[in-house]
């Protein structure tokens, strides 16, 4: 299409005309991003679809701002050089280039999404900055869903066809006029990138964030389907700074939640070993024995071994993952301290003085290791547990055999559970031990020689954890022959959830539900309690079930104490999701979205926040006070306990 032109002004055209092409695309990539996840948001109609494209568009537009400086500057520059071919050529493939990256972002989200429940941050880079196989985790991204790059090749060739059907022309001999004509434009479009990146042009606004897209939903995990990709990176690159909160006066504060614990007892420590077992992705849905009502109460779940041990253990009903990362389990389960907004050990505070379960037990003598069948840096697992005072680590490296990797994650679990059996029996006794699998993790394979042998089901996570488990039952086998097995205690819990399939499973409750089992050999420990249970309770059960003697800092609480007026926490893409008694509150920071009964209500389908203000109002008490203590003490480094 041929513009004539005596101003030069086409030029300005084609430069809206190419950044309405980016709108469209982001809106269809929107529009796929919520088919690819549609049964992870429930109850959107029609209209309030419309209405969260319309919210999106504000978005897109701040991202493609700031993906798109510099082109939009090198066309507004009011000098007639912007005409020449050779100029128009090179900018031509520097805006596909850069815009196409944006959408291969938003493209990932479409699978990834599923594993995380929130967009894609900046926070990733760190997260795989110290994978040693990162081309092979790519590749195997690729190969399971290939066809992403399908819809990547159709995008980016409407994308180059649509870019094509107008051209710049310079029809026009610049004169005085026509350059002061062009300032004044460059000066508007200047204010309208700023207008468009802060979201908005009054006064007091600042650029958009992400917790601005709740302005146009009605409950914080639909937020995702407003942001894009590339926006929720930009806005992540900077790292953010937790704000001092005063909710309360410091007595009134601790009198309603206190991370200080002091001994309850006066009971000789005892000196018990500690195992924590960490396994990758085992959601709780995945348990047959944890789930005796699903299926009409025919589910037999996938894990035949851990049916069994919990029959032999204690264990909760209502148990949860303070995140929704491998990256975001350390901390909870070690250090007592979870994530939130983004992963503690990723944060400007992860240098900030902490304790651990760890370094407790190993101020008390014991021996410490850690194991984890990756090359080691993987996930920064080695840098957190030697921050956490973890004496010795067990990685890839120090695991001899060859021949026993999966090719992309590390040492298949069953042989590197047995490598831990054995490493552990050179460790001096008491020992403070923990193991994190990684089979049941994506691209989902099992070794050749067991395909066939694990039942499938309706998710691909799930005959790997079938393969995870034959591996623990393969440990507890080894293990129950040496010397320190009776004298041990033992903690299995996962570091996240998953994809889920049940109805019962595909809400935020079901998102973090993971079982937490605590096991002695010697039958001590029985029970199926239905207290609210999180990750960060393991460290406070552990060390008050051995009578610990001493003050320490944890955010978490004894699971084994029934009088504990306790709650379960956790945090993702900003909001809190909150658990006390049979009641689930929503909150997004600043205010109350949604109240659930969980025991009448299990599928979340009717808030009764207008109902039941009081409990509301309760709930929110507990959450001021756990953001008041997790904020300030973040912020003064105060994450240890001081006489």
């Amino acid at each position: 299409m041929k513009i004539k032109d005596t101003t030069g002004l086409n030029l300005y055209l084609v430069l809206a005309y190419r950044l309405l092409i980016l709108l469209l695309l982001y809106t269809l990539c929107r529009i796929g991003f919520y088919l690819f996840n549609q049964d992870l948001f429930q109850n959107i109609t029609f209209p309030k679809y419309l209405y969260i494209l319309w919210g999106g568009l504000k978005f897109d537009v701040s991202a493609l701002i700031y993906i798109n400086s510099i082109y939009i500057l090198a066309h507004v520059i009011p000098f007639p050089f912007r005409y020449n071919e050779g100029y128009q050529r090179f900018f031509k493939w520097w805006f596909i280039i850069s815009n196409s990256l944006g959408i291969v972002a938003n493209l990932i989200d479409f699978v990834y999404y599923k594993f995380t429940l929130k967009r894609t941050t900046a926070t990733v880079f760190s997260q795989f900055s110290n994978e040693q196989n990162k081309l092979k985790l790519f590749g195997d991204f690729l190969k399971d869903y290939w066809y992403l790059l399908v819809l990547l090749a159709v995008f980016i060739w409407l994308f180059i066809k649509l870019y094509q059907l107008i051209q710049v022309k310079k029809t026009v001999r610049f004169t005085w006029p026509i350059y002061l004509l062009h300032t004044v434009l460059m000066l508007v479009i200047a204010l309208m990138c700023i207008t468009g990146v802060r979201g908005g042009w009054g006064f007091g606004t600042r650029p958009i964030t992400l917790s601005n897209a709740g302005e146009f939903v009605d409950t914080p995990d639909q937020m995702s389907l407003v942001l894009n990709t590339p926006f929720a990176i930009i806005r992540t690159l900077k790292a953010s700074k937790l704000k001092p909160l005063n909710y309360y006066d410091e007595q009134t504060l601790n009198s309603i939640y206190n991370p200080i614990h002091l001994p309850k007892d006066t009971g000789k420590f005892n000196k018990l070993n500690v195992m924590v077992i960490i396994v990758e992705s085992l959601g709780k849905e995945h348990i047959g024995s944890l789930n005796k009502d699903l299926d009409g109460g025919k589910y037999k779940g996938y894990t035949p071994f851990l049916d069994s041990l919990v029959g032999e253990s204690y264990t909760f009903k209502r148990s949860f993952a303070n995140g929704r990362k491998s990256i975001d389990a350390l901390p909870s389960v070690i250090t007592g301290i979870p994530s939130i907004n983004e992963p503690f050990v990723l944060s400007i505070y992860s240098s900030n003085k902490t304790t651990s379960i760890a370094k407790i037990l190993g101020d008390e003598g014991y021996e410490t290791a850690f194991f984890h069948g990756a090359p080691n840096g993987s996930m920064g697992f080695s840098s957190y547990t030697n921050l956490a005072g973890v004496k010795k680590y067990f990685g890839q490296n120090e695991y001899q055999k060859t021949g026993d990797s999966d090719g992309t994650w590390g040492i298949w679990d069953d042989p590197f559970l047995q490598y831990t059996a054995q490493t552990i029996n050179t460790l001096k006794q008491p020992f403070f031990a923990s193991v994190f699998t990684l089979s049941s993790h994506h691209p989902f394979r099992i070794p050749e020689e067991y395909v066939g042998k694990f039942p499938k089901g309706p998710l691909p996570v799930q005959e790997p954890l079938g393969y995870t488990d034959m591996a623990l039952r393969n440990f507890f086998k080894t293990a129950s022959s040496m010397p320190w097995f009776k004298n041990t205690l033992f903690v299995l819990c996962a570091d996240h959830a998953t994809v889920s399939y049940h109805p019962e499973y595909q809400n935020t409750p079901g998102y973090f539900s993971i079982p937490i089992i605590f096991y002695r050999p010697d039958g001590s420990l029985k029970g199926l309690s239905d207290k609210l249970v999180q990750q960060m309770d393991i460290m406070p059960t552990v060390l008050n079930y051995l009578h610990y003697d001493k003050p320490y800092f944890s955010m978490g609480f004894d699971a084994f104490d029934e009088k504990t007026d306790n709650f379960v926490v956790n945090n993702n893409d900003g909001s809190f999701n909150f658990y006390m008694g049979d009641y689930y509150l929503v909150n997004d920071g600043k205010d109350n979205l949604a109240l659930y009964n969980l025991k009448k209500d299990r599928l979340t389908q009717h808030n009764i926040l207008a109902e039941e203000p009081e409990v509301a109002a309760a709930m929110e008490k507990k959450l001021k006070a756990f953001r008041q203590q997790y904020n300030n003490r973040m912020i003064a480094n105060q994450l240890t306990y001081k006489k």
